[in-house]
């Protein structure tokens, strides 16, 4: 088998279904398309809202969950088991695509039946229609963010707020246990992307903070970094370009309103076009928080997290 037999489109588009399908972790985007694009498969963030707007939400696995865990899952049939239910649609999951195990996907999972309805629902009577991870796009994040709708609050897909703004998780960390975070706000924390992590940490630590703090339903956040499997509530992360590149999330001042919309699939900075621009013409140059050794060179030469945060090496 070779790998160019495995790597191919149709195989990442069975990838991104199922994790559409189990409102997986915001961080199985970045590393697939990573690996996409190493394998030399173009590959675009606005694909995967083709992908999720056609893919129900079957699995809610915790934190989205209270009660089901991956355990859970495993003894109701696991991966092989949503995927046969997910071939039950129309051009959904490709059969065909060879695997590591040298049968096809469908050869896989055609014998794997769900075992637990509560555990793994089928596409007649699915969590939403639509998947659990949607990409959104607006003057915020031009090459675009990813949010875990599966674990966000109803009363929270849609929220406009005034910036409350973190130079790094540790000041957004101090901030949010200080009780700064106000109900309605939009708690921003930049410089952690790809190059300005460097690495792109992930905020487990402020959104559990968040939480804690009771206000999980109340605030949304929205980084450059990334975040963990374990986060809820509106935490929209991967905003891209990054601040550290000079992207629009560097010009939000404190008090700005900046505007969600989950459903409409849009993250927007309610300021005119023209005062972004002057404002991210006077940003000083970025200073990396590390100058010398490996991760020096790494944030110099690594891409935005819509590219999977791969090095550029031209």
């Amino acid at each position: 088998i070779r790998p160019s037999d495995i790597f191919t489109k149709q195989s990442f588009r069975n990838a991104f279904a199922l994790d559409m399908a189990m409102g997986g972790s915001t961080n199985t985007i970045l590393h697939s398309l990573a690996i996409a694009l190493e394998a030399g498969i173009d590959f675009n963030l606005s694909e995967l809202n083709e992908i999720s707007s056609r893919v129900p939400y079957l699995c809610k696995v915790s934190p989205a969950s209270k009660t089901v865990h991956m355990e859970d899952v495993d003894a109701a049939g696991g991966i092989p088991a949503i995927l046969n239910e997910l071939s039950k649609l129309d051009r959904i999951i490709d059969q065909s695509c060879l695997t590591v195990t040298g049968k096809t996907i469908g050869e896989n999972f055609k014998d794997v039946k769900v075992k637990d309805r509560n555990v793994i629902r089928s596409c007649e009577d699915p969590y939403s229609k639509t998947g659990g991870l949607v990409v959104l796009f607006g003057n915020l994040a031009p090459e675009g963010s990813v949010v875990k709708t599966g674990a966000v609050d109803p009363e929270m897909m849609v929220h406009s707020g005034p910036a409350r703004i973190y130079e790094s998780q540790e000041e957004a960390l101090t901030g949010i246990l200080s009780r700064e975070v106000q109900p309605g706000d939009v708690v921003v924390i930049r410089y952690e992307g790809p190059a300005g992590g460097p690495g792109m940490p992930e905020m487990l630590s402020p959104t559990s903070a968040i939480m804690g703090m009771g206000l999980g339903n109340k605030v949304a956040l929205i980084t450059d970094g990334r975040f963990s499997g374990g986060t809820r509530g509106a935490c929209i992360g991967h905003v891209s370009p990054e601040a550290a590149a000079g992207g629009p999330i560097a010009a939000i001042k404190p008090g700005d309103i900046v505007s969600i919309d989950i459903p409409n699939r849009s993250i927007n900075l309610e300021v005119p076009e023209e005062e972004i621009k002057k404002r991210l013409n006077n940003l000083k140059p970025f200073e990396p928080k590390i100058k010398k050794g490996y991760l020096a060179r790494y944030s110099k030469m690594v891409s935005s997290a819509s590219r999977g945060a791969i090095l550029n090496l031209e």
